[in-house]
């Protein structure tokens, strides 16, 4: 389907990954979700076509380029592959993005030119066994003694930690008490560290592909000048990241869904059903044309909350509009193809039936969408 209002290098951008997501990661992608491995081959040739840097300035090696234009490559791969859109996602998003916005002009010149050429990946560590949206729940700390911090505790669901490109990872942890409050900040953990164990990965219901582990901490110790951003803004400073991260998911969802709708109308077309193509039947057709509205809305949605954002304006609660949108596009456009194909969709080697198993983080990663709900509520003035 059409992207509409999109300047001719945006135009020439999509078309360049529809056409790399088609010739080189859809012909990988079920070998991948199968044996559940990474290809880091592909995520190499990523690199190589600048997807990393796209929306960082070639100071540092990117593109020069936007959010939009980081969205519009993640919506074309993940019309063919979920974790492959996802490695891109939080690889920007939850790697370099941090570094290049609160990090000290040393730990742009250090870390970022690997990051944004996909030479090296790195993760975030957010998320623990007790505490996610939930910031006054965290439990890992971080104690300066002799001009090193020790970390201590725990994370999980964490993405791009452990693969063999992985360099380091940020992790929020306590660092003191500010008025009785817990003071989060973020530290940069090198991979290698003695103390940091990167724990076995998951067994994960849909992202087979997409690397992602629990992460241990036990005195692991890291130079003071590791501190990313000002002690005690860590998770403010990551909820604007997430803001940003929301869009982006946005736009998976909606590449998602998109790829859902052009194999169900595919299918639809040569599926003989008493002897007429399904496509014929006036329910299928109406099940096609909701698809359709839905990646239609999912696309404005994303667009909309991405150019405000790009030209410096509030975007957050148009980021989580566009995130319910999309994500619920995902799944329900997910489960109507698996209807369509009828039996075929409940066999891995479809499409469809990946997209059914990964759809649902979705409506749960960066953000659930009853957190969007509230950020919504909350501009409303009524929570």
């Amino acid at each position: 389907m059409e992207h509409h209002n999109l300047t001719e290098d945006e135009r020439e951008l999509a078309s360049l990954v529809r056409q790399f997501a088609e010739q080189v990661v859809a012909p990988a992608a079920y070998e991948a979700d199968r044996t559940k491995t990474l290809p880091l081959d592909v995520v190499a040739q990523m690199g190589e076509m600048g997807m990393f840097g796209l929306p960082f300035p070639e100071e540092y090696g990117g593109q020069g380029g936007d959010l939009f234009a980081l969205c519009l490559a993640i919506e074309g791969l993940a019309r063919v592959d979920q974790s492959i859109a996802i490695t891109l996602e939080a690889g920007v998003s939850l790697g370099a993005m941090p570094i290049f916005r609160f990090g000290t002009e040393a730990q742009k010149q250090e870390l970022l030119p690997t990051l944004l050429a996909g030479e090296h990946l790195a993760g975030f560590g957010l998320t623990e066994p007790e505490a996610g949206s939930d910031a006054g729940a965290t439990r890992t700390t971080a104690r300066l003694e002799s001009g090193e911090w020790i970390v201590n505790g725990s994370k999980q669901f964490i993405t791009n930690s452990g693969t063999d490109i992985t360099r380091f990872v940020t992790v929020t942890a306590v660092t003191g008490d500010a008025d009785g409050r817990k003071e989060i900040s973020t530290i940069i953990v090198p991979n290698g560290t003695p103390g940091f164990t990167v724990e076995p990965g998951y067994d994960k219901v849909g992202w087979h592909a997409s690397d992602t582990h629990p992460l241990t901490f036990v005195n692991a110790r890291v130079p003071e000048a590791n501190l990313l951003g000002d002690r005690g803004r860590g998770f403010a400073n990551f909820l604007h990241i997430l803001d940003e991260g929301r869009i982006a998911i946005a736009a998976l969802s909606t590449g998602a869904a998109e790829g859902c709708l052009e194999a169900a109308v595919d299918y639809a077309k040569q599926r003989t059903v008493f002897g007429s193509a399904l496509a014929t039947r006036q329910n299928a057709q109406f099940m096609l044309a909701r698809m359709q509205a839905r990646v239609h809305t999912a696309r404005l949605a994303w667009h909309y909350a991405a150019r405000l954002r790009d030209a410096g304006k509030p975007f957050k609660t148009e980021a989580a509009i566009a995130k319910i949108t999309a994500s619920d596009a995902a799944m329900d456009n997910a489960r109507d193809a698996t209807q369509i194909f009828g039996g075929n969709g409940f066999m891995n080697e479809y499409p469809v039936a990946r997209h059914f198993r990964d759809s649902k983080i979705l409506e749960i990663g960066e953000g659930t969408t009853e957190v969007q709900l509230l950020v919504v509520a909350r501009a409303l003035g009524v929570a």
